[in-house]
């Protein structure tokens, strides 16, 4: 999938495009760039746009790490270049006659930078493709609309309400039309939470799945900006409501046939492997698409986030969700993720498993019934324990590729030990009166 009718350089020719950003998102899912003039931008099509290779190896705060394969203080923190992939251009909808694209990081010698989130999808979707399928993704992901104090724009809990939809006009209206043309948006909705608004897009290949979130996220934030509130994409801002998602959706295709397509009225052979590598393997991709330490108070008994690991037919409390639907809708959705994830690393994790599980064959066992808090071995429940999740899991980061997966360990392991050497109020209301 392309850019529709949207062909940059002619624009650009027309005069229509006087600019361009050139944007591709850190290991935060963060979106870096530099806005460009679109006559300096044609003589960059193929050298690109340099960036100091430090950004793929800082925290939250954009405070730089050791202990990264890519680059460090003895390298001196090379450039690299982002060469823009023109299948990516949109006309960017808040401000005239500017295009955004995005694309590949490569080094001084044109060759991909292997820990970049975007190349580890693609490295992913090429074992994927060795294995003779390909993928379509398509993402749901949910966020809070609050002010700059950081209280919901609406209150109570309406989940599909229109009534809610309605108290937050103008600016849902002009959050989601704000994105014609630079989102594909199958639908949207309240969500579970005071304020908490959700967002399908349409599916397709991983890399225009990955794309078009990274796109979502970086949009809906600037709208909202531009109304005067905020879109948090926060896993979980408040307590005792709900918590935001970036549920995964998943099939595969063989030669143009889905080969999820059920069998008898149940997953095929195929979508059993690719369930199964997901079972085995869900402790070591709960880090990819739970990245901070707030992703894990998103996982509660009853608040419709997995805490096990799990799988069922259209059931809401298991991790992985079973779908079975006409041939071509069957899918499988992965409900582990939070909306605070890279996009790239998320499907990337999930696609991982699944190459492992076509790899051996997984079986996932049968599906399970019921309310499956009850069942199921705990997924990861800190951080910490996602790092060490992923590092023991020896399958998926050979998939994954060891150097992406130490780098995403050293700034998950900073954020960890930044988190637990912080003395918060909630120390002062514990323990200041007492100990």
């Amino acid at each position: 999938m392309g850019a529709g009718d949207f062909d940059l350089l002619k624009a650009i020719e027309k005069g229509e495009i006087v600019e361009v950003e050139m944007a591709w998102a850190d290991h935060q899912g963060y979106p870096r760039g530099k806005r460009i003039p679109a006559n300096v931008f044609l003589g960059r099509l193929e050298k690109g746009i340099a960036f100091a290779d430090a950004s793929l190896t800082w925290d939250y705060a954009g405070d730089v790490l050791d202990g990264c394969k890519l680059s460090g203080w003895d390298t001196g923190y090379p450039d690299f270049f982002l060469i823009p992939d023109l299948t990516t251009a949109r006309r960017l909808p808040w401000r005239d006659n500017v295009a955004f694209v995005t694309g590949e990081l490569k080094d001084h010698h044109g060759e991909l930078i292997r820990t970049a989130p975007r190349s580890v999808l693609s490295r992913v979707v090429d074992r994927l493709a060795g294995l003779g399928y390909t993928a379509s993704i398509g993402a749901e992901i949910e966020f809070y609309l609050v002010d700059d104090a950081a209280v919901p724009q609406t209150d109570g809990i309406q989940c599909y309400s229109l009534a809610k939809a309605n108290e937050l006009e103008p600016t849902f209206s002009e959050l989601l039309g704000g994105l014609n043309g630079f989102v594909e948006i199958e639908g949207s909705n309240i969500e579970y939470g005071p304020a908490q608004c959700e967002v399908n897009l349409n599916h397709g290949d991983p890399i225009w799945a990955a794309d078009q979130a990274f796109r979502m996220k970086y949009g809906i934030r600037e709208v909202a900006r531009r109304h005067g509130i905020v879109a948090t994409f926060m896993a979980k801002p408040f307590n005792l409501v709900s918590g935001c998602s970036m549920h995964l959706h998943v099939s595969l295709w063989k030669d143009g046939k889905p080969v999820f397509a059920p069998v008898d009225g149940s997953e095929s052979e195929t979508a059993r492997w690719a369930i199964g590598g997901m079972m085995n393997h869900l402790a070591g991709i709960t880090l990819p698409g739970a990245p901070t330490v707030n992703s894990y108070r998103r996982f509660e008994a009853g608040s419709f986030a997995p805490t096990t690991a799990t799988w069922g037919r259209d059931n809401r409390t298991c991790a992985i969700r079973s779908l079975i639907e006409s041939p071509s809708a069957t899918r499988v959705e992965l409900r582990t993720g939070a909306s605070d994830a890279n996009p790239y690393w998320a499907i990337a994790g999930m696609l991982a498993a699944v190459c492992a599980g076509i790899e051996n064959k997984s079986d996932p066992g049968e599906y399970m019934t019921g309310n499956l808090y009850e069942t199921g071995v705990p997924l990861p429940t800190t951080l910490v324990d996602s790092v060490k999740a992923l590092e023991a899991d020896t399958v998926i980061t050979e998939i994954l590729g060891s150097d992406a997966v130490n780098d995403l360990s050293v700034i998950s392991m900073a954020e960890w030990n930044t988190f637990i050497t912080t003395v918060t109020q909630w120390d002062y209301d514990r323990y200041l009166k007492i100990v």
